[in-house]
């Protein structure tokens, strides 16, 4: 095996079999192990695409102990690897209790070369389609910004809406609900602005007592205050010629939220003690989980500066409301934690895709990421559960079959045009754009008449 595009290994312990299964595999590059220790070697070393297996392997050769090991043991390594059990005639409910550990099929003794060898062959285009596949998603994954996962277009629109405004030096608010990603968000604004070679410097007003935020905010002179021993730089001085990110800017103090208007309309300040107004030059991205016009109409939050922050505003969607992206992101962390922890799972079984897609999401990607990392880490077997995720089972999704799908329109939209010209044929053909022959073979179809 000299990293040959089609690997196979065999396992087996009668060398006589094993020499004749080394010249069964035309076209495969094939390598042999006598025992769990001598197969695992070559694996970790391989990487075959396809292995037959013997379940009677010593130091247990009459049993299937030490096979079955291997097989979980292969499983644990490779989980793509297709794995063909060889049992004997008799050994049928082993065979069917190794592929349910993982085995992708078995055949039975007495060996017949050319059948086997079309099994192994295809057992070695499924591996090729399903790594192309993988390669295939991952190309497919977008990242529209960067560190930002989505493919759907709900999540894309407030991308375009980014790479629209970040050429315009004009305040953005971007709003949203905890963990959607509002400070990557920020962080594509600064970085695809006229401003990207300038600092970013963020706060968040929600962390900082209000006692503390002033001076954080605007800096403070040598003996403004008790302790002050030193002149110090507040953040928006900090961020001169750069981008300052105030998140969670509903939580600002109302005594602090005259001072920054006053900043975003002059664009001056004054250090806390100070006399002096320092003229800044920067860009102002703020965020929040809160509904700014309600606290606005409960005199919660000023209104004048309400509508200086948010000159642009960028909402993001819920991960409940991203059409699909909840798989997307589970798969991406899910590589990303396999190669983070040296793990191997190898995707997720059918429950967990439908828990996955089926459950809200309350803490959005935040905690769609915090599950996909605890699993990897305690997860047990080769996939990933709904058990492991914590979630619930789902309900079987529905399979997605494009002609049911139109099917589906097609009949509710004749019934509606249907419906709606009260049966008078030549109307309804006209509001769905088709010609009447059109319409009536479309009634046959669907087994209908008018007045149905």
């Amino acid at each position: 095996m000299k990293g040959a595009a089609k690997p196979l290994l065999v396992i087996e312990d009668d060398l006589g079999l094993q020499s004749q299964l080394r010249w069964c595999f035309d076209g495969f590059d094939v390598a042999v192990a006598s025992d769990r220790r001598e197969a695992l070697a070559q694996v970790r070393r391989h990487r075959p695409s396809v292995v037959t297996l013997d379940l009677g392997l010593p130091p247990d050769p009459g049993g299937v102990s030490e096979g079955m090991a291997t097989l979980a043991e292969i499983m644990e390594l490779v989980p793509q690897t297709k794995v063909i059990v060889v049992t004997g005639n008799d050994d049928r409910p082993n065979a069917v209790k190794a592929i349910a550990l993982g085995a992708y099929d078995f055949y039975p003794k007495p060996i017949d070369s050319v059948t086997l060898n079309l099994v192994a062959e295809r057992a070695h285009r499924l591996f090729e389609l399903e790594s192309e596949n993988r390669k295939l998603r991952q190309l497919s994954v977008d990242e529209p910004l960067r560190g930002v996962i989505a493919t759907s277009p709900q999540m894309l629109k407030a991308c375009r809406a980014v790479e629209k405004v970040a050429e315009a030096d004009v305040t953005v608010l971007i709003l949203g609900e905890s963990g959607t990603g509002k400070e990557l968000f920020a962080r594509a604004l600064h970085e695809r602005s006229p401003r990207a070679s300038g600092r970013l410097v963020a706060i968040n007003c929600a962390a900082i007592p209000e006692n503390l935020l002033e001076s954080e905010l605007f800096g403070y002179e040598k003996g403004a205050f008790t302790g002050a021993i030193k002149q110090t730089l507040g953040k928006i001085e900090y961020a001169n010629g750069g981008t300052l990110f105030l998140d969670e800017i509903g939580d600002l103090p109302q005594p602090l939220q005259a001072k920054l208007l006053r900043f975003l309309q002059e664009r001056v300040i004054e250090r806390l003690g100070g006399r002096k107004e320092i003229a800044l030059d920067l860009r102002v991205v703020c965020a929040t989980h809160q509904d700014l016009e309600s606290q606005v109409a409960l005199g919660q939050f000023r209104e004048d500066l309400y509508y200086r922050i948010s000159e642009v505003t960028i909402r993001l969607p819920a991960l409940r409301e991203r059409e699909g992206d909840a798989l997307v992101l589970a798969r991406a962390f899910l590589d990303q934690y396999n190669a983070e922890y040296g793990r191997s799972l190898f995707g997720f079984t059918k429950d967990a895709l439908a828990a996955i897609e089926q459950y809200g999401w309350p803490g959005n990607v935040r905690e769609i990421e915090s599950r996909i990392k605890r699993a990897v880490i305690m997860a047990e077997g080769r996939q990933l559960s709904s058990e492991d995720l914590d979630l619930e089972a789902g309900e079987s999704l529905a399979p997605l079959c494009l002609q049911e799908v139109r099917d589906q329109a097609e009949l509710l939209a004749l019934r509606q045009a249907l419906g709606r010209a009260d049966g008078n044929m030549t109307l309804a053909a006209q509001m769905l754009g088709i010609t009447r022959p059109t319409l009536y073979r479309l009634l046959e179809k669907f087994d209908m008449n008018s007045a149905d």
